[in-house]
């Protein structure tokens, strides 16, 4: 059970890491691919959206890809 644990929190450990370094670029430009509209706001609207960044990844990083597919 103790190796279980163990496994959970390293792969959310990971999980949280990769979430932080995806939200640094989704506040500097990941935002912009999404709602070019965000470019307006202040920074401050921008620094609230990190939190739900780092959470949800893996869709926000999906979406970015399907837009600049889509895009081309």
């Amino acid at each position: 059970m103790e190796l279980l644990i163990q496994l959970f929190l390293g792969f959310l450990g990971i999980y949280t890491v990769i979430g932080v370094l995806f939200a640094l670029y989704f506040f500097f430009k990941g935002a912009f691919a999404l709602d070019p509209l965000i470019e307006e706001s202040k920074w401050t609207v921008r620094l609230l959206l990190i939190p739900g960044a780092i959470g949800l990844w893996p869709l926000l990083l999906f979406k970015i890809i399907n837009k600049s597919r889509t895009s081309l």
